[in-house]
């Protein structure tokens, strides 16, 4: 940790990815491939590739032309489906999507955000819709539940890691770069470009991975307890 006691001072807004850093997206996602597999009459094939995989193709459409986030999770259902052939009915067609308002906020997430809106402007950054996140926002506690600032994929017609957002954050909500801090847990999404653009960038370490990228995180914690900690929210 790079930053004085001064400059931790002056920090007056964070920014947050929200699935897999405010929710808890992991266990989300691998449920609902659970449940994706059971409907299709089951795999031949641990969980563990079937997840890799899932991740593998929606990087993919991700990084092609713009689609909203359901398609995305459409496309990729279609995807596996075809992939380990399973026979999905066609009223599970929406099975992945379908269950993005039920992924839940993990155990530090409420609390440590009621300690940094004391302090500070909190927003978020995140490769969703709007009407998604609008149903996720139903798990955060009523004076949480409406961020000072959000920007979605809907909104820039991008995914992270494209550089969209973290552009529109400067444009809009970062006029000095020493008062704010981007929040993360995925380097390739979030953490490499906020450091291409120069934004100061808080690495939440929650699977105690090894930083393989080029990003250079400010500091790093295992959940957001320990950022409201150093923050002294």
């Amino acid at each position: 940790m790079n930053w004085s006691n001064e400059q931790i001072a002056q920090v007056s807004s964070l920014s947050f990815d929200c699935y897999g850093t405010l929710i808890d997206w992991e266990t989300g996602i691998r449920r609902a491939l659970d449940a994706l597999a059971a409907s299709g009459g089951g795999l031949q094939v641990d969980q563990r590739e079937f997840f890799d995989t899932y991740l593998e193709v929606e990087a993919a459409i991700e990084a092609g032309p713009y689609a909203s986030y359901r398609q995305v999770l459409r496309g990729a259902q279609v995807e596996l489906a075809r992939r380990y052939q399973l026979d999905v009915p066609a009223d599970q067609a929406g099975l992945l999507a379908d269950s993005v308002p039920g992924w839940t906020p993990y155990a530090d997430t409420n609390a440590a955000l009621a300690r940094l809106k004391q302090r500070c402007r909190l927003g978020v950054l995140s490769n969703i819709d709007r009407d998604l996140f609008a149903r996720t926002c139903r798990h955060f506690p009523p004076h949480l539940d409406r961020f000072d600032f959000v920007i979605t994929a809907e909104d820039v017609g991008a995914y992270k890691p494209a550089r969209r957002h973290f552009e529109r954050l400067l444009q809009t909500e970062s006029d000095d770069p020493g008062t704010h801090i981007h929040v993360a847990q995925s380097l390739y999404h979030d953490g490499v470009p906020a450091a291409e653009l120069g934004i100061p960038f808080i690495w939440i370490n929650r699977r105690q991975e090894t930083n393989r990228t080029t990003a250079a995180p400010l500091a790093q914690f295992a959940n957001l307890t320990e950022l409201a900690d150093w923050l002294g929210a």
